[in-house]
């Protein structure tokens, strides 16, 4: 997948703002976010259709100092999808040189061989609902780490029954955290919790916290 090259030392930023972590295991923590401009997938469900072209870029610098100014150790690098932008390996590193615990979330449509092995990665893989299953890079999946997290987001029996094909074709299971995430206002919570329990599928269901503590539409959170 061709990623996108510019100044050294410059990203181009959507958005970097403090709130609550709402997803993954680290869910309920305070966290900054920085949010990265473009993303070439299109799910049918996306909620930050903002980040595909807004932005601005802006030096390693001037984000360091912005992320810093909120006095938090946990910061997650997102998007858009973050991994498109070239310049965003040695940006991880920096934070992690400077001693932040980093979080990635990424689409799961681009290699993460890449991303410094100090990185927290978080690795979407598109469901069937999502429209865009076809491009999940599927070797991400072999070199996961125990560090990783898997995130399927589901809107659909079919999307479920694909979860649990690909936690056993790939043998997911105790590799890492896997996360199984509603689509937002689309299926029920009682019938995903009732799938995972008839299963006894070794997932944690997560809830997008934010749009429960403000409105689903709101940005900046």
């Amino acid at each position: 997948m061709k990623t996108i090259k510019n100044k050294e030392n410059q990203l181009r930023i959507n958005e970097i703002f403090y709130s609550i972590q709402g997803e993954s295991t680290y869910a309920g923590l305070p966290c900054v976010f920085v949010r990265l401009t473009y993303c070439n997938l299109r799910c049918s469900y996306c909620d930050t259709e903002y980040a595909f072209f807004e932005g601005n870029w802006r030096d390693f610098d001037d984000i360091m100092t912005e992320v810093k100014s909120y006095n938090c150790n946990l910061v997650e690098v997102t998007g858009g999808e973050p991994l498109l932008q070239e310049n965003v390996h040695p940006f991880l590193q920096r934070l992690c040189d400077e001693g932040f615990e980093v979080l990635l979330e990424t689409g799961g449509h681009m290699d993460i061989s890449l991303v410094d092995e100090r990185v927290r990665r978080i690795v979407d893989v598109k469901c069937p609902t999502s429209g865009e299953s076809e491009k999940v890079y599927w070797e991400n999946l072999i070199h996961l780490r125990a560090t990783d997290q898997v995130k399927f987001v589901v809107g659909s029996r079919q999307d479920y029954d694909f979860v649990t094909h690909i936690i056993s074709k790939y043998n997911l299971s105790g590799k890492c955290p896997l996360l199984v995430s509603p689509v937002f206002g689309k299926i029920e919570l009682l019938t995903l919790a009732e799938w995972i329990l008839q299963d006894n599928l070794p997932v944690r269901m997560q809830l997008q916290m934010h749009k429960f503590i403000w409105t689903p539409e709101t940005r900046g959170v």
